[in-house]
C-alpha cells in the first residue's frame, strides 16, 4: 500500500460519494494534502482511509454491541460517583458498606456529590396525599415546575439547593416537617424506636447509589438539557416507580404470599417447575451475593417466613438475597407501612439521584443516543 491515494481510489476504498470524502477531511478523519505532481488535484492519506474503511466495515457489529450495553454491558457515561468492582460497591472510592455501619444519608450524600452543600432552610411544602409515593411524586412535581434551571448556576449555590431538595423529599414522604437526620425523621413517622431507626439509616446508605442505574440514567437525561436538579429528580422517580426497578417489593411480597400458602419449599418448587423468576435473588453486578442485602440482613431480625424462603430459594437454586428482600424483610421486621420499601428506596436514591444530575451538568454535554432502526424502509419522494 502506497503512503497516499488519489481520490478515486480512497472513495473506491470507502464506498463513498465525492461529498462524503470532502465531509471526512473537513472533520480531521482523513489527511488531506495537494498532490505535488498535479497542483490541481488532492491526495489522501491511506492510513486514515483504511482506518476509517475498518471502523465502517465494523459499524454494524459496533452497533450491537452498543446496543447491548444498554443492558448491563460495558459502561457508556464516565462518572466519578459509583462503582461495583469485585462484588463490592463504593461511593467515590470509599466501601458503601463500611460507610453504613456509621454514616447517615445526608454525609453519604455529601460525599456522593463531591463533598459540598448544606441545607439552608426546608420550604416546608407538604403535599397532601394519602400515600408517601404520591406525596414523593407532588413534592418534585412542585419544585420542578418553579425550581430555576441547573445549567449556570454557581456549584456552591447548586450544592445548597442539592440538600435542601433531599430534606424536602424526606419531609414529603415523613408526611411532616420534623427534625434531625432524614432516618429518624421517617423512623418517627413510622413509629419506630432508637434501634430501629438506626436500621433504617443503614438501610437509606446502602441505597443511596448504584452507579448507572435505570433511575439514575433517566436523571442524568433530564440533567444535561440543563433542567433543575428537582426536574431531574423526578425523573429518576418515574423510572423507579417501574416494577423491574424500585416497584419489585411487591414482587418480592407475592413470592412470600406464596410461600405462606403454599410453605416455602412448596412455592420454591412450583416456580422452579413453571420456570418462573424468583424476585428478590440474584443480581447481575454481584454473583457472589448482593454486599447490599448480606450487611442489612446481617443486623435485621428477618421474620421466621421470610427467613425461612431465604434458605429454600438459595439452597434450591443457588441466587443469593439481593436489596430488594433485604428491604422488604426490614419493612416486615419493623411492621413499616406497606409502601416503605418504595419510600425508602426514593428518599436514599435521589442522593444518588442529585449527584448525578450535578455530575452531568458540570460536563455540559446533552446526552442524545441515537437509534438503530428496525422499521419499515422508508419510502422515497
Amino acid at each position: 500500500m502506497t503512503d497516499w491515494l488519489t481520490a478515486e481510489e480512497a472513495m473506491a476504498r470507502l464506498g463513498v460519494r465525492p461529498q462524503t470524502l470532502y465531509a471526512y477531511v473537513s472533520r480531521g478523519r482523513i489527511r488531506a494534502e495537494t498532490d505535488p505532481r498535479d497542483p490541481r488535484r488532492s491526495r489522501y492519506r491511506a492510513g486514515d482511509v483504511a482506518m476509517l474503511s475498518g471502523r465502517k466495515a465494523r459499524s454494524r457489529k459496533v452497533a450491537d454491541v452498543a446496543a447491548e450495553a444498554i443492558a448491563w454491558g460495558e459502561p457508556v457515561l464516565a462518572s466519578a460517583i459509583t462503582t461495583v468492582v469485585d462484588g463490592r460497591l463504593y461511593y467515590r472510592g470509599r466501601d458503601a458498606v463500611a460507610l453504613a455501619q456509621t454514616e447517615t444519608l445526608e454525609a453519604a450524600a455529601r460525599l456522593l456529590r463531591g463533598g459540598e452543600g448544606a441545607p439552608l432552610t426546608r420550604s416546608g411544602r407538604i403535599p397532601r396525599a394519602e400515600t408517601m409515593r404520591e406525596r414523593a411524586f407532588l413534592l418534585l412535581a412542585a419544585r420542578a415546575g418553579v425550581d430555576a434551571p441547573a445549567r449556570g448556576q454557581a456549584p456552591a449555590v447548586l450544592a445548597d439547593e442539592a440538600a435542601n431538595l433531599l430534606d424536602d423529599l424526606a419531609d414529603a414522604v415523613a408526611g411532616e416537617a420534623g427534625f434531625g437526620p432524614i432516618h429518624e425523621r421517617l423512623g418517627q413517622a413510622w413509629s419506630c424506636n432508637r434501634d430501629q431507626c438506626d436500621l433504617i439509616r443503614r438501610a437509606l446508605v446502602l441505597l443511596a447509589d448504584h452507579e448507572l442505574n435505570a433511575s439514575a440514567f433517566a436523571a442524568r437525561v433530564a440533567a444535561s438539557t440543563g433542567a433543575s436538579l428537582a426536574a431531574s429528580a423526578l425523573a429518576g422517580l418515574a423510572a423507579l416507580s417501574g416494577p423491574l426497578h424500585g416497584g419489585m417489593a411487591e414482587r418480592v411480597r407475592a413470592l412470600s404470599d406464596e410461600a405462606v400458602r403454599l410453605g416455602p419449599r412448596a412455592a420454591v418448587t412450583a416456580r422452579i417447575a413453571d420456570a418462573a423468576p424468583f424476585p428478590g435473588f440474584g443480581h447481575n453486578l454481584y454473583p457472589d451475593g448482593d454486599v447490599r442485602a448480606a450487611a442489612l440482613l446481617a443486623v435485621l431480625p428477618v421474620p421466621p417466613m421470610l427467613a425461612a424462603l431465604r434458605r429454600e430459594v438459595e439452597t434450591a437454586t443457588g441466587l443469593k438475597a439481593n436489596i430488594d428482600f433485604a428491604l422488604v424483610a426490614l419493612a416486615e421486621a419493623l411492621k413499616l407501612p406497606p409502601d416503605a420499601p418504595f419510600a425508602l428506596f426514593a428518599v436514599a436514591r435521589a442522593a444518588g439521584w442529585i449527584a448525578h444530575a450535578m455530575e452531568q451538568g458540570r460536563d455540559g454535554a446533552l446526552i442524545r443516543p441515537r437509534a438503530r432502526y428496525v422499521g419499515p424502509t422508508p419510502a422515497e419522494g
